[in-house]
């Protein structure tokens, strides 16, 4: 049967709510590509040495940073995340000559003028460098600069559904999220499929328990802290980002990591803090993040939180909101689901202001493609 997707009053809200079945697709045109991704990829993946960069700006950016453990350990390849943002400032701090590059950059237009100078970047700061772009669209430039080095690029493009119409990113996310993890291993995409159903299943059922999110944005915070650990840190960062955003900086956020919040910026938290914990599914990260939240739980002022957990009971004793789901406990595309706390407070916090979220800026401060940025070489 043809999957169906839902009219929404909100590109956004669309966005956000068909992301199941959005992933469904993402998977399968990678099944259909998959033999030639494999034909590209593992003969660079044997290379000695090789080094792996994951790059984007902005939201793009946090997906290097949630999946660099997770394919650093899969591949046992040096595999590191860095903005683009940063690469093009620094090229000399970042590339390496002697050492095999293998440039992975993720970008929902890719054509954010940081992306292709960085692939322009790379060629002139390595001797051997490959690029593999996983983007949402055809028509971008970075999907240009691939199809005019077929030799040495490949491109990954995603269902049209995942190129978002709104400022925030929040499918393209997800999906090029999902992508990297899918890819970046040695396994065959079938193997994952199991994997994969248990994630939309789960994420449904998050999607029909939104209103409780919805309740909670209502009240008056004025501060919101993600915490997560390894991987989560990146999701945290991407959950504190959207939801900023989304309100047109009305409400401020913050991101850390459980061990590194105690460290400074633990400061931030008072009465009017809501924090959103973003556990981690190994039970030895656990340890650590029942601590902090324990030692957060003998604040006086009762500082309220959200917990984001894999079907173990309430661990905080200042709960709003404890969502959880014991089929995601190993399952390793956990951190994807994750993304939608942020997505879906960003989203209800924008109506509560009343804001367009599709559009939440209201000077024009941010928008959809940054612009704004020249590109200026070294002579």
């Amino acid at each position: 049967m043809e999957m169906q997707f839902a009219d929404y009053t909100y590109h956004t809200q669309k966005e956000i709510f068909d992301q199941p079945l959005i992933w469904k697709r993402v998977y399968e045109s990678l099944k259909f590509e998959e033999a030639k991704i494999k034909d590209f990829l593992n003969p660079i993946l044997e290379l000695k040495n090789l080094r792996i960069i994951l790059t984007g700006a902005g939201s793009s950016a946090f997906i290097g940073e949630s999946v660099q453990g997770i394919i650093q350990e899969s591949t046992q390849l040096c595999t590191e995340a860095k903005a683009t943002t940063d690469l093009i400032t620094h090229p000399q701090n970042h590339f390496l000559r002697n050492i095999p590059t293998l440039l992975v950059s993720f970008a929902r237009s890719g054509n954010s003028p940081e992306s292709v100078e960085t692939v322009n970047l790379a060629d002139k700061y390595c001797d051997t460098v490959f690029y593999l772009n996983i983007t949402c669209n055809k028509d971008g430039e970075l999907a240009n600069f691939a199809n005019d080095n077929p030799e040495k690029s490949y491109n990954i493009i995603l269902p049209e559904e995942t190129h978002d119409k709104s400022l925030a990113m929040t499918s393209s996310f997800t999906s090029m999220l999902l992508t990297s993890i899918l890819l970046l291993n040695s396994k065959q995409l079938e193997s994952w499929k199991s994997s994969l159903e248990d994630l939309c299943k789960h994420t449904q059922e998050l999607l029909n328990q939104s209103g409780k999110l919805e309740e909670i944005i209502a009240k008056d915070f004025k501060r919101v802290v993600f915490l997560g650990s390894g991987p989560m840190l990146g999701i945290a960062r991407e959950c504190h980002l959207k939801l900023q955003e989304l309100t047109d900086g009305q409400l401020i956020c913050k991101h850390d990591s459980f061990l590194g919040f105690r460290h400074g910026p633990k400061a931030v938290a008072d009465e009017n803090t809501l924090i959103v914990y973003l556990l981690s599914n190994h039970n030895h990260v656990l340890k650590y993040e029942k601590d902090l939240i324990e030692d957060v739980d003998k604040d006086p002022r009762k500082i309220q939180a959200i917990c984001y957990g894999n079907g173990e009971e309430p661990i905080s004793d200042n709960l709003a909101l404890h969502l959880s789901s014991e089929q995601l406990s190993t399952n390793p595309f956990y951190l994807v689901s994750a993304a939608l706390i942020g997505q879906l407070m960003g989203f209800f916090a924008a109506l509560k202001y009343n804001l367009n979220p599709d559009n939440p800026s209201r000077t024009g401060a941010i928008s959809r493609v940054v612009q704004g940025v020249n590109i200026y070489r070294e002579s």
